[in-house]
């Protein structure tokens, strides 16, 4: 098999749909039939199993690539460590020795930085939420499963900020319109990646990413939380937004605050971003909502 997706949802699915477009053979794990047999039609190969059921993992084929992009499920009932950091192992283990370059989608939240400080790829990380945790020991198990030198294959880590794009972080939507408040502070910083710009990354880093290297995958231009939803607000024809800064924030809501630096992403993997700030990449979002996965050029 040409292409191996572990986690073929919000990214990954469009990863395929550009992967194919190339020519590849791409296949997909996925622990539902009926999804199996949708990625079926559509020319994606399925195989059936479950990253926390190690033995559900023997089929998984032998590939030149592998992209592990599993987001975290609340609904499944399994820890953040059972999903990101056991089951990438239990992926990890099955893999060994059967594919040349394996790309592991992590986080921008391995940065616990709270003041606005600017962050790249040298910066020290020592995330303070579970997640950010849970990314970082999922990083450090990628490298020493790809340790420098090994001759039978390399890895690289994506650091993404937060993706957004059609039907994703658009769901305030609603309750801007409702005029809802929405909780913690505006004029925190927030990271955001296209999720087009992320499938680039993505591609990017399989043809010029240098082995055993991290890249902050993230657009040229930290927001404040206040700028963000005031310019939705007024793409969507809602009341512009209000914050309360004394309430706990929520996911995406601003409890870690730093700015992130795209600078490797553009000189060294040579992404040119589509999207490079919201001013190009919110309009978009909102006018495709409806019109499904795009096949970003890479």
């Amino acid at each position: 098999m040409d292409r191996l997706i572990i986690g073929c949802g919000y990214l990954g699915h469009r990863v395929a749909l550009a992967w194919m477009a190339d020519g590849y053979k791409v296949a997909a794990l996925t622990r539902s039939a009926t999804k199996g047999a949708e990625w079926s039609r559509a020319g994606i190969h399925p195989v059936i199993g479950d990253i926390c059921e190690p033995t559900t993992l023997a089929s998984l084929p032998a590939a030149e690539t592998v992209l592990f992009a599993v987001g975290y499920d609340r609904s499944s009932g399994r820890s953040q460590q059972a999903v990101y950091v056991d089951g990438l192992n239990n992926v990890l283990r099955v893999l060994a020795g059967r594919t040349r370059r394996f790309i592991y989608i992590s986080s921008s939240s391995v940065y616990g930085q709270s003041a606005g400080e600017w962050v790249d790829e040298m910066s020290e990380c020592q995330p303070v939420q579970s997640g950010g945790k849970c990314c970082l020991a999922a990083e450090q198990l990628v490298q020493t499963h790809f340790p420098p030198g090994l001759t039978t294959g390399s890895a690289n880590v994506l650091r993404l900020s937060g993706i957004y794009g059609p039907g994703r972080l658009l769901s305030r939507v609603e309750a801007l319109r409702a005029g809802e408040t929405l909780s913690g502070r505006g004029d925190a910083w927030l990271n955001l990646i296209h999720v087009d710009d992320a499938v680039r990354a993505v591609l990017a880093c399989e043809r010029r990413g240098q082995p055993g290297q991290t890249y902050l995958v993230t657009d040229d231009r930290p927001i404040r939380r206040a700028e963000y939803y005031g310019r939705l607000a007024e793409l969507a024809d809602c009341p512009p937004p209000g914050f309360n800064p004394d309430a706990q924030p929520g996911r995406g809501s601003g409890g870690i605050n730093k700015r992130c630096r795209n600078s490797r992403l553009r000189d060294e993997l040579q992404v040119e971003l589509q999207f490079p700030t919201i001013n190009e990449g919110l309009p978009h979002s909102l006018a495709a909502a409806v019109a499904g996965p795009t096949i970003p050029i890479g």
